[in-house]
């Protein structure tokens, strides 16, 4: 049984001054939080899984182990999640919309001339991710999990070429459509690669890695968007 994730655990909007985008996900809640007594204690529950997956990883992680880090009665658990799966996944949709959330700041402050400098700030903000979110460079989409872990049609990398490709067409006037989307789609799978060899490189990412992983997108991607000038 599944029913919509609360604001609080994990929803999308595009950031970027367009239309809303949702994910159109099945919450992996069993019941919503609604008293912020309850929401507090789902946020340390997923607080608990992020520190949990970097310490053990998902195979090491169990309900038990999360129970006793978030400082909750197993009960606690089951009543908002049926297993350690559903937790990540809430976990995950708590990371796409903090995604989502850093670019939306990064566009609000910053001033964008050309089509690359919005990508590269979406790639900055991945990076950043690993850098600094509990969790992330262990699950990062929750491909660990499952690559469908955030849709149970689209998988986890289309997700976020989606939101890019919204980006692109509602802030630089890209003309949407299957070949953009097919684009992004080749470019994300890429710098998903790379950023994950850079991590595995160095605990902070390895500078060389991250810097040719730029290059081979805005190269490639260069063949696609070249036209793109900011509006």
């Amino acid at each position: 049984m599944t029913t919509q994730a609360p604001t609080d655990v994990g929803s999308t909007s595009a950031p970027w001054g367009g239309a809303a985008e949702r994910t159109n996900v099945a919450g992996p809640l069993r019941r919503v939080p609604v008293q912020g007594r309850s929401v507090a204690r789902v946020q340390r529950m997923l607080d608990a899984c992020a520190e949990l997956v970097d310490e053990v990883g998902y195979e090491g992680l169990t309900t038990t182990l999360l129970a006793e880090r978030a400082g909750v009665a197993i009960g606690s658990v089951y009543q908002f999640f049926p297993d350690k799966r559903a937790i990540v996944q809430a976990l995950t949709l708590r990371n796409l919309d903090g995604y989502l959330q850093r670019l939306s700041t990064r566009f609000a402050e910053q001033e964008f001339g050309h089509w690359w400098e919005g990508v590269d700030a979406g790639i900055d903000e991945y990076i950043a991710m690993h850098r600094s979110v509990p969790g992330f460079r262990t699950l990062h989409f929750g491909d660990v999990v499952d690559v469908h872990l955030l849709d149970d049609e689209r998988d986890n990398n289309t997700i976020i070429a989606e939101q890019l490709a919204n980006l692109l067409v509602d802030h630089f006037g890209a003309a949407a459509g299957p070949r953009l989307n097919f684009a992004l789609a080749i470019a994300v799978e890429a710098a998903d690669a790379l950023i994950k060899l850079a991590f595995r490189r160095a605990p902070e990412g390895d500078p060389a890695v991250l810097a040719e992983a730029k290059a081979l997108i805005r190269e490639y991607l260069h063949r696609h968007v070249n036209t793109i000038t900011a509006r």
